[in-house]
């Protein structure tokens, strides 16, 4: 059964995206990057939703394996640990995408249909 989240902790998960995004771009101005390189990076990880060619269920899976913080935060572990190359502007891009996502409604995918999320359905009473 999908069960979206629904009255003050919705808001509270749409809020706590806009922190994030804000969040994360005021690091990578820090880290002086450059806008170029976000603008062209930023919508990357909605590619992942050509996951579902392949049916509703395995787009799901596809969407939500890019749009968790996990995956960014392995990444910047990786780095902290030294097994890839350090390029702390990537991590970040993907960490600000996921946050606008979570501002504008675009929740984790359940198996049903892309529309459905655990913020609701996209297009019904954002």
């Amino acid at each position: 059964m999908n069960t979206p989240v629904t009255g003050a902790p919705r808001i509270f998960l749409r809020v706590e995206g806009l922190i994030v995004l804000v969040a994360a771009i005021a690091a990578y101005r820090m880290l002086s990057g450059s806008w170029l390189l976000f603008a062209a990076l930023f919508l990357v990880p909605d590619i992942s939703a050509v996951g579902y060619l392949a049916g509703p269920s395995a787009g799901a899976r596809a969407y939500n394996a890019v749009h968790t913080y996990l995956a960014p935060g392995l990444l910047a572990g990786a780095m902290a640990l030294g097994l890839v190359p350090v390029y702390w502007q990537v991590p970040l891009i993907w960490i600000g995408h996921i946050g606008f996502d979570r501002v504008l409604g675009y929740g984790l995918k359940y198996p049903t249909a892309f529309r459905d999320t655990h913020l609701g359905q996209l297009g019904l009473g954002r």
